[in-house]
């Protein structure tokens, strides 16, 4: 079986804003590993996001291919994607996206119950992984009652729950104050190690260096470059 897990081959994507066409990916070429971390890292419309989308069955290039697992992206219809992102994508966001009203452990568990699963067996794999990042003792606590670090253990919780081979970090640690963020990017980097998960974050975070495998650097919608953790040299408030 190939290592390479996601392949985005001769990508394009191009926005039509009537007069006005945006460029948001151009030739993008990239391979993504079985268990890996990957950071994209590029500054505010860098297409960085954009690219992000792709990969997470998201949206669909304007041209050019994605694949996942196997499986071309392009090929599938609506219900399809959302099936298939049901299946083997998790994502966590920047702003948490919890459910005000519900508890931790029904915030992880009510999107295995849409995907199928009954109410015992999401409800014990709620708890099960809410243990695992840590909220074994606040599973029964609402997002209010939890500080940011904790809301973002509990989106994790609820990306990692039905055991998807990738897992989108979106800013992860953009709410989160540095020391709560530092956790949080330590929290993601060891399951994915125990897990075997492929980790993808979009990140202005230079604090995910230090965990990622490897980092992609992007800039006017194109590949800048691609380096390897050991290959960056980092010393405090500079990369090089």
């Amino acid at each position: 079986m190939s290592n390479v897990l996601i392949k985005v081959e001769g990508v394009n994507k191009v926005f039509d804003l009537g007069k006005i066409k945006v460029h948001a990916l151009k030739d993008m070429n990239l391979e993504i590993f079985r268990g890996e971390y990957l950071s994209i890292m590029g500054p505010s419309g860098s297409g960085k996001s954009t690219l992000f989308n792709m990969i997470g069955a998201l949206d669909l290039p304007t041209s050019g291919k994605v694949t996942v697992a196997g499986v071309s992206l392009g090929d599938l219809s609506s219900r399809e994607l959302a099936y298939f992102r049901g299946k083997h994508i998790g994502y966590v966001f920047q702003s948490f996206n919890l459910l005000p009203a519900y508890n931790a452990i029904d915030n992880v568990a009510m999107p295995l119950i849409f995907g199928g699963w009954t109410q015992d067996r999401a409800e014990a794999r709620s708890k099960e992984i809410l243990t695992k990042v840590g909220l074994g003792d606040r599973m029964t606590h609402r997002p209010d009652e939890l500080s940011g670090g904790q809301q973002q253990r509990v989106a994790i919780a609820r990306a990692l729950a039905n055991e998807p081979a990738i897992v989108l970090a979106d800013e992860p640690t953009g709410n989160l104050d540095l020391h709560t963020g530092e956790e949080i990017i330590q929290l993601l980097s060891g399951l994915s190690k125990e897990l075997g998960v492929t980790v993808i974050s979009a990140t202005h975070d230079h604090k995910m260096l230090a965990t990622s495998d490897r980092i992609l650097w992007i800039k006017d919608g194109q590949k800048d470059r691609l380096e390897r953790r050991e290959d960056i040299k980092i010393n405090i408030g500079k990369v090089s």
